[in-house]
């Protein structure tokens, strides 16, 4: 990345460090999950044996992002975990862009399904592809030789993962999120990001999505030795200081008066994504991957994009933030578009980001739970109950209705946000339009409510897309 140099030192108070034994510890601890792939035990434990499995799919379906036929559920929604049957029997992993999802196989093959509009699915030019194929999971063509192991989306491309480290992209980003050089804005077949060779890729971050992570036009990329990557629209710093002089956008006051005009966030959340992908003009734009520099000699042991604001969480258990801070999203009052640590005061162990807000599972002392305790924290965008909690919006603090319970990893939507506990269980709290909460109605959920209708199953991993969510189970 071009743009000043910057090694990151993190400031002396108490919750920003780890003692030497207890950060030890958690870089270990995350860099053999990273390693693995596998974002908590019960995935690792599927690793290990070759099980059949299956994928369920919950919410919005208008961008056939469920794979479902409508028949079989009575519209394009589904309110309760429905089985894609389509797919193959190998599913080990799954991954949610905004309106399409993707499914990895024990082989390495990857299929994918949902909004084509810009050529995500892989299945070559969206002209050539019928609207209402998108429901239907197809194998991703141009990957014969990758053998793939997770896969990630944004929006508007896709991203592929092979065993090698190399990373592959598809679809179509005028925001340079493919990473392909100055000015390449679509490509239909997946292509390898050549300026990311000789760097094993262990970890992307697109929006809503894990290894990888994609934000609205950016996106980062963690190495395996735990260098960080990032590429794409870097305004309002949300790629910390990489690049040119950072430009402000004008997406924060729009929404604020917007929202404040219609009454309805959601709608001018949408209406903004897609008004804000169509722009061109003067964009700042970083069109390959570059190397962060700002944290030079610092390991990162974890990624997460919202749409404006990206999260890095480092091995030492400093959680970082960056970007747009609208809605307090970064988690801090320090102002600054370097990544600058979060206002955290519990010990950070794995981190994701929904549209406008932030989740980060935590290390928590407990009465009720022999042994460490997990929890979730939250912070930013609250209008649907998302944060599962009250309280300052701005500051991170503990999602309530966890207590006794160890979610081992969380997932944000637009509107709301997911957790998979080590007992098996999925929990969902936030906006239930549509179904996006798989309790069988539209109603929402202030704080984390169990999904009863998958007792029994073994949940091996759960994933959100904006309106949508993926669950993968043993079979």
């Amino acid at each position: 990345m071009v743009g000043p140099s910057a090694k990151f030192i993190s400031p002396p108070s108490a919750h920003t460090h780890l003692a030497h034994k207890d950060r030890n510890m958690l870089h270990s601890l995350l860099r053999k999950r990273v390693r693995l792939g596998a974002p908590f035990p019960a995935f690792r434990r599927f690793c290990c044996r070759s099980l059949k499995t299956a994928v369920l799919s919950f919410g919005d379906g208008s961008h056939g992002a469920l794979g479902l036929p409508a028949s079989s559920f009575g519209g394009e929604d589904a309110y309760e975990p429905t089985r894609i049957t389509s797919l193959p029997p190998d599913i080990s992993g799954i991954g949610a862009g905004h309106y399409h999802s993707l499914a990895v196989t024990a082989d390495g093959e990857l299929w994918a399904w949902g909004r084509n509009e810009e050529g995500q699915l892989g299945r070559g030019p969206s002209s050539s592809v019928p609207r209402d194929s998108w429901n239907q999971p197809k194998k991703v063509e141009g990957l014969n030789q990758v053998r793939v192991r997770a896969a990630f989306a944004s929006g508007v491309i896709s991203a592929a993962l092979g065993d090698d480290g190399s990373l592959w992209v598809w679809g179509k980003s005028k925001r340079g999120q493919l990473g392909l050089g100055k000015g390449v804005t679509e490509v239909m077949v997946p292509s390898r990001v050549e300026a990311l060779a000789g760097e094993e890729i262990v970890k992307m971050g697109f929006i809503l999505s894990k290894q990888v992570s994609f934000g609205w036009g950016h996106a980062l990329a963690q190495t395996s030795n735990g260098k960080l990557f990032g590429w794409g629209y870097s305004a309002e710093g949300r790629l910390g200081q990489i690049g040119q002089a950072l430009e402000t956008s004008a997406s924060s006051a729009y929404l604020s008066k917007a929202a404040a005009d219609s009454g309805s966030a959601l709608e001018v959340a949408e209406k903004l994504v897609l008004e804000e992908m169509g722009k061109e003009n003067n964009m700042p734009v970083i069109w390959e991957p570059c190397l962060v520099h700002e944290l030079d000699g610092i390991e990162v042991a974890d990624v997460a994009c919202g749409l404006d604001h990206s999260l890095a969480l480092c091995c030492d258990g400093t959680l970082l933030s960056c970007g747009s801070n609208t809605y307090g999203q970064l988690g801090r009052t320090t102002e600054g578009s370097k990544m600058l640590p979060v206002d955290m005061s519990f010990q950070p162990l794995s981190i994701s980001s929904g549209l406008g807000h932030s989740l980060a599972v935590c290390r928590i002392p407990s009465q009720e739970v022999a042994g460490e305790a997990a929890g979730v924290v939250s912070w930013g965008w609250n209008w649907n109950s998302q944060l599962g909690r009250r309280g300052p919006e701005t500051f991170p603090a503990m999602v309530e209705g966890l207590d006794g319970e160890r979610p081992v990893y969380a997932s944000g939507g637009r509107v709301h946000s997911i957790a998979l506990t080590s007992q098996g269980e999925l929990r969902v709290w936030g906006c239930g339009k549509n179904g996006r909460l798989g309790l069988g109605s539209s109603a929402d959920e202030a704080e984390p409510t169990l999904v009863e209708s998958l007792d029994g199953l073994e949940i091996l991993q759960a994933v959100s897309g904006f309106d949508h969510n993926l669950v993968l189970v043993a079979d």
